[in-house]
């Protein structure tokens, strides 16, 4: 999803990220509006929803930055060139406000955000002697 990265699915928050992102979508009118492509030759794609009970058919809700605002994600500033200005702000903001009222991930003392949690993955580990 364009903007953001979520924890993986075992680390730390990851599952209650998916229930968050599940809560936001499931069954749920949505718009992907896509401008990329990644290396892996997958859609990047901003997702916008229906709000529950909302009267009109827009589809108004940025979930990417719902998810930032409920601190189940991290603005990925990696690809911010991929987003507007204004968007950028928006989720400059929404991350910095989630961090201040430590919701979600920023619960955790000292969240691990996926990129380097990947990356610790893939290094092998050091011996720690015998």
């Amino acid at each position: 999803m364009q903007g953001i990265d979520a924890p993986e699915g075992k680390q730390p928050f990851g599952e209650r990220a998916r229930q968050a992102l599940a809560k936001l979508t499931f069954q749920k009118e949505a718009e992907l509006r896509c401008n990329k492509l990644d290396s892996y030759k997958r859609h990047v794609c901003s997702v916008w929803a229906k709000p529950s009970g909302a009267p009109d058919p827009n589809k108004t809700l940025d979930v990417g930055l719902a998810m930032v605002t409920q601190g189940m994600a991290w603005w990925y500033r990696a690809y911010a060139r991929a987003q507007s200005p204004q968007e950028r702000g928006q989720y400059a903001f929404a991350e910095q406000e989630a961090k201040a009222r430590t919701v979600g991930l920023w619960r955790d003392p000292e969240p691990i955000a996926p990129w380097d949690w990947r990356k610790a993955l893939r290094e092998p580990r050091q011996d720690l002697g015998p």
